[in-house]
């Protein structure tokens, strides 16, 4: 990957667009999940270092390396790389598409479907159900995890189906719910969630090397927990379920389940290791970095944005029309991370990042010297091949020189239709991380 692949047709139009393309590159390096597991793993002589604690390898221990996610590929590659003479098995699921090796080394790579669970990832979880049943007290459980797990890694409590959680999590990507909201129900149907797979793992440690996606960092909703054992009592979902009026369109199986939760689960003996190894407010200081040094003033909005898309694309749109309106000091660049939410209405094709650019649109008509810019870490919005998309003063205009109906793609969701006729969908392709979304305001 080339800053040259984050250029748009606006961008190419533009004196800036080569700087910022170089910024949103930036980024995207500062999270390499590569480059996050190596600066992690510490292995002098038969010592290993993993956060705070130490593994003696001298007694035969064996590492069983196990994980999902993203950016599973490269993280298990920086594993094996720095520990593949004593890693003597392993699988790690990614999402379709982020594969393309069948194996690293001892580990095997299964590719499954995103965000939609599948048939391909309920085989796989098995699969590495019963790899952890080899692992002894003796031996180390290593777990790389990062966004995509909750879909990729799943195998549903006893009388629920895959098909059933198919239907579940189509429901609740489509209703607005957010990844905590979303992932309080997973984990409440998927045996492996919450602390399933450290379970699994019983008698062995476990260590895992956490890529986070999700605002504040809670380890416990990357990929729904795995390896975090939950705490106390199972709370009721039921709420969430009735604030989207999904009651009515759930399987009976999956209401069943969620009205009889399971006992709390007895926690693992030997607490995990949970060590995280990199996030959203990395990738957005890295862009800061990167444009302080092309001359920007630079400023860290939030590494929280939440809310639904296309408020938040009208809101930022104001602020910037705001900041320049204020004679603010160009050029400039403002950097939010975070997760936004759609709710959607329409049967048009889209993701967050791109419906709030587009809900930008009529906010920044006419501003001349400015750019918003929406980028999904992991490069894939929604079911697109779009990472996000690029909005300046033009875009409007052009827009409605090419007979795009601005409010129609709105009501439909089809933003990714709107910007593939301007040409500026972003395209990286797949980045192999995912860190959350970025949001880049610009005045130049």
């Amino acid at each position: 990957m080339q800053p040259a692949d984050f250029m748009t047709e606006s961008l190419r139009r533009a004196p800036w667009g080569l700087q910022v393309s170089e910024i949103l590159y930036a980024a995207i390096q500062a999270v390499d999940p590569y480059k996050a597991v190596s600066r992690t793993i510490f292995l002098h002589e038969d010592q290993l270092h993993l956060g705070k604690q130490t593994y003696n390898l001298r007694k035969n221990r064996k590492i069983y390396l196990v994980g999902t996610g993203k950016a599973g590929l490269p993280m298990a590659q920086a594993v094996m790389d720095r520990l593949g003479h004593w890693v003597v098995d392993g699988l790690v699921i990614v999402k379709e598409g982020y594969g393309g090796v069948e194996s690293v080394g001892s580990v095997r790579i299964a590719e499954a479907g995103h965000p939609i669970p599948d048939h391909r990832g309920l085989t796989a979880t098995r699969e590495m159900l019963a790899l952890l049943k080899r692992a002894h007290s003796e031996d180390l459980v290593l777990v790389v995890l990062s966004g995509g797990g909750s879909a990729l890694l799943t195998d549903p409590v006893e009388g629920v189906s895959l098909e059933d959680m198919q239907v579940l999590t189509n429901l609740l990507l489509a209703s607005g719910a957010d990844i905590e909201e979303i992932n309080r129900i997973r984990k409440q149907i998927d045996a492996v969630k919450g602390g399933g797979l450290a379970r699994a793992a019983v008698p062995a440690p476990v260590a895992a090397l956490i890529l986070s996606d999700v605002v504040g960092d809670r380890l416990e909703l990357i990929a729904s927990g795995p390896t975090i054992p939950p705490v106390g009592r199972w709370q009721s979902v039921m709420a969430i379920i009735k604030r989207y009026h999904l009651k009515d369109q759930l399987p009976p199986t999956v209401l069943k389940a969620l009205h009889h939760p399971p006992q709390p689960p007895l926690l693992v003996s030997i607490p995990p290791n949970n060590i995280l190894v990199g996030n959203n407010e990395l990738a957005a200081r890295a862009a800061l970095e990167k444009a302080s040094q092309f001359g920007y003033h630079t400023h860290l909005l939030t590494t929280t944005m939440q809310g639904e898309a296309r408020s938040v694309g009208e809101d930022m749109a104001a602020k910037l029309k705001a900041f320049a309106e204020a004679g603010t000091p160009r050029p400039a660049v403002w950097v939010a991370g975070g997760e936004t939410t759609v709710t959607l209405r329409g049967n048009g094709l889209g993701g967050r990042n791109q419906e709030l650019a587009l809900a930008a649109v009529p906010g920044l008509a006419g501003l001349d010297h400015a750019a918003l810019v929406t980028l999904a870490t992991d490069g894939g919005d929604g079911p697109t091949s779009a990472a996000g998309a690029v909005v300046t003063g033009e875009t409007y205009q052009r827009a409605l020189q090419l007979g795009l109906d601005i409010q129609m793609a709105l009501t439909a969701n089809d933003s990714h239709s709107f910007f593939s006729n301007l040409g500026d969908c972003l395209s990286p392709g797949p980045t192999r991380t995912n860190v959350n979304d970025l949001l880049f305001l610009f005045l130049f």
